[in-house]
């Protein structure tokens, strides 16, 4: 970051009274306070649970000139466009009335905030759920189709193999907007799209999945 602008974040964030009414547990999240440059951003604080491999981090984007809000599920980044703001005191205004229940949200699977395509595309109910290896070439599941995670853009995460030491896996998504499932890779973090899985059916991802999976997990793993 601009030295100016660091200092003038810096003294905004400092003179933050919400900062010293933090609870420093809130749903099994604890706080960390951060107050560092990282790159082009001023991190200033997280809660973070280690064990469910989640985490949520307010900080400051030089670049948007905006106090943002970044969610971390696994090795799954994503900025959630609802906290964006262009001050503190706006900021705080959507943390008051939204964080207690993002916190939720991403602890524990609640179904009642799972979109009706999700539902209506039975996903949750599939039956090859059950199939699904717990293991593949290393790669441990992390997120099954029985608990959908949402990220953006309407993009729901179904299922997700992830080794974390390497902080690599796979992906696959279903977006709503779209009705199409299709995969993702990331190695050491870098994301990879494939076009082998796009589906707009369960049963032809399914057909994908025993088909293709273990090899691309195999592949994936030879080039970690």
């Amino acid at each position: 970051m601009k030295k100016e602008q660091l200092e003038k974040v810096q003294a905004e964030v400092s003179a933050w009274t919400y900062l010293n009414k933090l609870s420093p547990v809130e749903k099994n999240f604890k706080l960390k306070i951060l107050m560092q440059e990282v790159g082009d951003t001023f991190q200033i604080y997280s809660y973070e649970n280690e064990e469910l491999k989640r985490k949520v981090m307010i900080y400051y984007h030089e670049e948007t000139k905006e106090y943002k809000l970044m969610v971390t599920i696994g090795l799954t980044e994503f900025c959630a466009i609802e906290y964006i703001s262009a001050n503190l005191e706006q900021l705080e205004k959507i943390l008051k009335e939204r964080f207690d229940t993002l916190l939720g949200d991403i602890s524990s699977f609640n179904e009642e905030h799972i979109s009706i395509i999700i539902k209506e595309k039975k996903i949750m109910q599939w039956d090859y759920i059950e199939q699904l290896p717990q293991e593949i070439c290393g790669f441990k599941l992390f997120i099954n189709p029985k608990e959908p995670v949402k990220v953006i853009n309407g993009s729901y995460i179904i299922i997700d193999y992830c080794d974390f030491a390497a902080e690599s896996n796979f992906i696959i998504y279903y977006n709503v907007f779209r009705d199409e499932f299709f995969g993702e890779a990331k190695i050491h973090r870098i994301p990879e799209i494939t076009y082998e899985y796009d589906s707009s059916e369960l049963k032809d991802l399914k057909i994908k999945l025993e088909n293709k999976l273990e090899n691309t997990l195999k592949q994936l793993r030879e080039r970690i």
